[in-house]
């Protein structure tokens, strides 16, 4: 019998690594690569134009392979469902290859076209590839729901087997074997669209800083893990002003396209730390990226609503403003904050911001400033996989897996301490390139005779901010603080979604580079962005801000009790300070995790008025997360080794007693959370061992660099 495949490319676009395309190759006479593009997609899908250009690129890249090999790519226009009907009848296909979609659109899509191949008499074979593990079994592992804190995850992902080994890329004499005769005419049937065939305008489009494609993604892997031999000692790189801009070794849009394989990236990091430790296993926290990657796959996988609070039962409903004005200025990068509009400005130009800058936009744009929904942001802001964004989003925002809503990131001071000097701003908003570093992150302090040197004056050449942030994000938490109240089966925040992770671009083009693990998108530890830590006060009001009243819920008060009440950071001009001083906190704290599906997640039924903000100001809401005041270390000054030791001996006591005192309001809740807590008790012991160290090294490199300043 004649057998002539199809291989259906959508995410995938390799040759390495690829069960689906070997299955398609296993015993075939011939063998076509298709991929179908639907050209109303592209013009009516809120899509980048950076995303699609990627895409192309990779298509161009996947064709080229496959020349080499004697074939070629198919790209066909349409739907699919329209598209295969016409290509099972010409082509005589007998059987249908592709990667499983593990999301419930592409499951929901794939399911009508496996019963179509099966009226045309097509064999469909179907493998994953695109996650580590299999998901649904995490799933049944878990009494058949999907693991929602990370830590839980975790411990069902140690209980399996390693992932499967990655294939080889396929070569010459597998394509001999099922020759496929190519038309002359392949280039005007089915050639690749250029981006002004799918409608887009490339006047003045700037050369790609992310080039698509499965050789350029092998490249760059071979160069992250040259930098990677931290990784024996599990070390985080530091954060510094380089790190904002795009990386020639960031992966996290090769991982979402599928160029790269994430089994050859997590065996690659494996094998290289096994030589380097002499061939002692590595702990699941090497792999922190990738499986943050998973975990938000296996919570979306069984749910169509994922993306959206509507029908989400994972998802907080809160009652967010409606503001398209307010939309449109920080989508444009028009806030008036140089540190998120410069954001902004790169996400709009290059299609992807790092880790860091995400959590600003994203906290700028929900809980901390704006208070509009995480749905809009997610529709604007990055091109990521769909359940990697969306859970992404809703960490952000505390609308699901993480509740510790009092944390909020000043668009002043989280900016400052990431990059001092202001060259990213300088660099993404030209126009503010002449303010001196004391006032590029907050130009309407300036004086006049300042903003007119710098040839930009405020709310002329450069907008005013668009909100007072002191007044607004205390206003935003005591709105959250409300719909906390309200939630009859919140379960407070003992569960810890939080293992030390590697530094890695793990997500999609504008979606995406890595983190180290509080969360999914969370900075490392030592760049003091744990915006509840406290406030250290500069020159130019590096203000770091986050506070808290009162409890989020009656059964939460001891832990917010550790967190005194809201105090206010002015910045003080004549202050001689460096303008980096840091400020001793407890940034080894991870964030909490959410509780497991409830109806009761209902919207809050009042929220305060939503009063006018009076003008900005540089003040932030601060507050203390330990019950003694915090220890400034500036250039002369420094922890000491004893009390060191008694502040990490505080930071493990107020861990104990935080999990002691968040008991579940429901029995089925605290039934759930003592099965957990005993499954991952020995686990939470080593995590804690791990976050002391973490602390003690962060502690370490302050003194080292303070003594140097």
């Amino acid at each position: 019998m004649v057998v002539n495949s199809v291989h259906w490319f959508r995410k995938g676009l390799r040759l390495h690594d690829n069960p689906a395309l070997q299955e398609a190759l296993n015993g075939a006479d011939t063998v076509r690569c298709v991929y179908i593009l639907d050209p109303w997609f592209a013009g009516a899908a809120n899509v980048g134009i950076n995303r699609w250009r990627f895409l192309l690129e990779a298509l161009e890249d996947l064709d080229s392979s496959l020349k080499k090999l004697n074939s070629r790519l198919f790209v066909v226009r349409g739907q699919p469902t329209d598209v295969f009907p016409r290509l099972f009848k010409e082509w005589k296909v007998t059987r249908l290859t592709f990667e499983y979609d593990p999301e419930p659109y592409g499951k929901e899509r794939d399911g009508a076209i496996i019963k179509m191949a099966q009226e045309f008499g097509v064999e469909t074979v179907v493998r994953n590839s695109h996650t580590l593990f299999n998901l649904d079994r995490i799933i049944e592992m878990n009494n058949n729901n999907p693991p929602l804190t990370f830590k839980r995850f975790q411990t069902i992902v140690s209980r399996l087997e390693l992932p499967r080994r990655p294939l080889p890329p396929i070569n010459q004499q597998q394509m001999d074997k099922c020759h496929t005769k190519i038309a002359d005419n392949h280039d005007q049937l089915y050639s690749i669209p250029s981006l002004e065939e799918l409608g887009f305008r490339t006047e003045g489009l700037p050369p790609a800083v992310w080039r698509g494609g499965e050789s350029e993604a092998l490249d760059r892997l071979n160069k992250h893990l040259d930098k990677k031999v931290w990784v024996a000692n599990l070390e985080h790189p530091r954060v510094n002003t380089c790190s904002l801009y795009a990386s020639p070794t960031g992966l996290s849009p090769y991982l979402r396209f599928g160029c790269l394989s994430c089994r050859v990236l997590y065996y690659n990091l494996r094998e290289l730390y096994m030589k380097l430790r002499k061939r002692s296993s590595p702990p699941l926290s090497l792999f922190g990226q990738l499986l943050w990657r998973e975990f938000f796959y296996t919570a979306a996988t069984n749910n169509p609503n994922f993306d959206r609070m509507e029908g989400n039962p994972i998802c907080v409903q809160i009652p967010w403003d409606q503001n398209p004005e307010a939309l449109a200025k920080w989508a444009e990068g028009r806030t008036g904050f140089p540190w998120i509009d410069a954001i902004m400005t790169q996400l709009r130009q290059e299609g992807w911001i790092h880790h860091l800058a995400r959590h600003a936009v994203a906290c700028f744009l929900t809980r901390g400033d704006l208070w509009i929904s995480w749905e809009s942001g997610m529709r604007l802001l990055l091109d990521a996989d769909w359940s990697v964004n969306a859970g992404s989003w809703m960490w952000l925002s505390c609308s699901a897996f993480f509740q510790q809503f009092f944390h909020c990131y000043c668009p002043v001071g989280f900016g400052r301490r990431t990059d001092p000097s202001g060259d990213y701003i300088r660099h993404y908003i030209p126009i503010l390139k002449d303010y001196p570093n004391r006032y590029i992150y907050e130009p309407w302090n300036a004086p006049e005779s300042v903003q007119k040197a710098a040839n930009c004056v405020v709310g002329v050449n450069y907008p005013k901010p668009m909100i007072n942030h002191a007044e607004g994000s205390r206003l935003n938490i005591e709105r959250m603080k409300q719909v906390y109240q309200q939630l009859s089966h919140y379960r407070g925040l003992s569960l810890l979604a939080s293992v030390p992770t590697i530094q890695e671009e793990a997500e999609p083009p504008m979606t995406d580079e890595s983190q180290t693990s509080s969360g999914p998108d969370s900075p490392p530890r030592g760049a003091a962005v744990n915006e509840g830590t406290g406030c250290s006060t500069a020159p130019d009001s590096s203000t770091v801000c986050a506070s808290s009243t009162t409890a989020p819920h009656p059964g939460l008060e001891e832990a917010v009790t550790s967190h005194p009440s809201q105090t206010a950071c002015t910045s003080s001009g004549s202050h001689t300070q460096h303008p980096t001083a840091i400020t001793s906190t407890s940034a080894g704290h991870p964030p909490a995790a959410a509780a497991s599906p409830s109806p009761a997640l209902t919207p809050a039924q009042s929220s305060p008025s939503r009063s006018k903000p009076s003008s900005p100001s540089s003040s932030c809401p601060t507050l203390s997360p330990s019950p003694s005041p915090p220890t400034t270390l500036t250039q002369n000054s420094c922890l000491g080794p004893r009390r060191k030791s008694l502040t990490r001996k505080v930071r493990r006591s107020q861990r104990q007693r935080g999990r002691q005192s968040y008991a579940p309001a429901a029995r089925e809740g605290e039934r759930r959370a003592d099965e957990e807590e005993r499954e991952e008790a020995g686990g939470e012991e080593r995590m804690e061992e791990d976050v002391d160290q973490d602390e003690e090294r962060m502690e370490e490199e302050t003194c080292g660099e303070t003594g140097h300043q």
